[in-house]
């Protein structure tokens, strides 16, 4: 063998071992976020009883956060979402997937405790709104950010006073029958942003209050049609939809999508750097009812609100997403359909929720946070950490 062959074989082995690293450089995932530096360590903060949680995190610190709650929301569900679009979900999209554990004190949460949990970083009692287990007020991820100087907003397909929107800004002991006591509380703090079903707590507040005519002396744009908003972005809006829960997504039309993308308008304008909470509730509605077509519909416009965030996030490059549930609803399997028709077939083993894992999906700086196994309260405590709203207890 010529010493030019093995020159040039050389060369070519060279050439084939680096292949990988310019292939990867060129081709480069436009959903990867850029990484420089130290990107993760382990920090300690101080949980609501007042020990020390380490948790860890990335070092990457987002302007805006956007966290969705697909309430009910399993894997089958996303699964079956899939399928029945064809052409995929803009939640595949995601690069950063972890599992959380939903149980609150018992095996089986309900969304107030699951909500709480992800809200407060605090495992509760079923049915409480953002207290703990002696029924003390805990302080919510959306309160930290309003006092650090954050805008912030909640949307849901649910009434805004709903336990899963009303873990972000309200605390009641239980529950039920506490509509209009929320509405007050909403009422009562400065948020920028709620949208979702409940004209009527407002209208016919606690003590006879109107609570609608309160919210236009604070200067919020009110309305009940996200549609006819059009254009307009005011500085804070108040969109109660129905008079009590909301219809299915079929006579509601294109109203989370369209909310969610408002909101954005709306708390981005300030660039004071937002919180924006967005519930798809009614996947867990139909979950219940053990109604799996309807259940992919309202998978499906929650996705369409996924998709609205994700866009914001890709174009802002500062905007962390997160996207997860606060348990899974109905014991949801797919037993057969179509792949290429987009048919499902879905069973039910329970008209509840179950203990199992849920999963978490997370765009933007800090998403690499979020991969792996772990309680539900440690949401909290990353999201506490990566917006640097609580300095004080940052170690």
């Amino acid at each position: 063998m010529s010493k030019q062959t093995v020159i040039f074989i050389l060369l070519l082995i060279a050439l084939v071992l680096s292949a990988p690293l310019w292939y990867n450089s060129s081709e480069e995932d436009p959903l990867k976020p850029k990484q420089t530096g130290k990107t993760h360590e382990t920090v300690f903060l101080t949980t609501p009883k007042g020990d020390e949680k380490a948790t860890y995190v990335s070092n990457s610190h987002p302007q805006n956060v956007i966290f969705m709650i697909g309430d009910g929301m399993g894997l089958s569900q996303i699964t079956a979402g899939s399928i029945a679009k064809q052409d995929g979900l803009a939640l595949e999209k995601f690069r950063h997937i972890g599992l959380i554990k939903t149980y609150s004190t018992k095996l089986i949460t309900d969304s107030a405790a699951g909500a709480t949990a992800m809200a407060t970083g605090s495992k509760t009692y079923n049915g409480a709104i953002s207290m703990n287990v002696k029924q003390q007020n805990l302080k919510t991820i959306l309160e930290y950010a309003e006092e650090d100087g954050w805008v912030s907003g909640v949307v849901t397909t649910a009434t805004v006073t709903h336990a899963t929107p009303a873990c972000f800004y309200g605390h009641q002991p239980e529950r039920r029958k506490v509509n209009r006591k929320l509405a007050a509380q909403f009422i009562a703090q400065d948020i920028e942003v709620l949208m979702g079903g409940g004209w009527t707590y407002f209208k016919d507040g606690p003590d006879g209050r109107d609570l609608i005519e309160e919210a236009q002396e604070k200067e919020y744009f009110v309305t009940n049609n996200i549609e006819q908003v059009g254009d307009y972005r005011p500085d804070k809006m108040l969109c109660l939809i129905s008079p009590q829960l909301p219809p299915k997504v079929k006579e509601r039309g294109n109203f989370l999508p369209l909310a969610t993308k408002k909101s954005i308008e709306i708390l981005d304008h300030p660039k004071a750097g937002f919180f924006l909470m967005v519930e798809g509730a009614q996947i867990d509605w139909r979950g219940h009812e053990n109604k799996s077509s309807l259940l992919i519909e309202e998978m499906l416009d929650f996705d369409k609100a996924i998709a609205e965030a994700l866009a914001f996030a890709e174009k802002d490059g500062n905007t962390l997403v997160i996207v997860t549930a606060d348990h899974e609803t109905g014991g949801y399997s797919i037993n057969g359909g179509n792949k290429k028709t987009g048919e499902v077939k879905g069973k039910f083993t329970s008209d509840y929720h179950t203990a199992t894992m849920v999963p978490v999906f997370a765009y933007g700086p800090g998403a690499e946070s979020f991969t792996g196994v772990y309680d539900n309260t440690e949401i909290f405590f990353k999201l506490k950490h990566l917006m640097q709203v609580d300095k004080k207890n940052i170690q």
